[in-house]
């Protein structure tokens, strides 16, 4: 998820650095039409995309791994917050030994 963030921060510098280029040369009225495309196109649309191919590539591991049901695993980022460390569909950070309950799924 961090390389989702990083890439937009980058394509975000690069496209209001060219904007700010073209706002000389293009007339004000085309200025925001263009303005409000490229931002779309260059960025909007392939957080989308990249969102979209995060969750599918982790599909199998956020619906059928133990540590989906463990307080130290983070969903969003789908990784264990203790060991650091991105569990997949056959390796456990912790191999099971730190397994905590999360404590919204524990019934008292």
């Amino acid at each position: 998820m961090g390389i989702i963030v990083f890439w937009t921060i980058i394509r975000t510098i690069i496209v209001v650095f060219f904007l700010w280029l073209l706002k000389d040369y293009i007339d004000y009225r085309f200025w925001w039409i263009l303005s409000f495309t490229t931002i779309y196109v260059v960025i909007v649309h392939p957080i989308s995309i990249h969102y979209r191919l995060f969750i599918e590539n982790n599909k199998r591991v956020l619906e059928n791994s133990l540590c989906t049901s463990c307080k130290y695993f983070d969903k969003s980022a789908v990784i264990c917050l203790k060991w650091d460390q991105h569990p997949t569909d056959d390796y456990l950070p912790c191999e099971g030994l730190d397994w905590e309950p999360n404590s919204s799924e524990v019934t008292e």
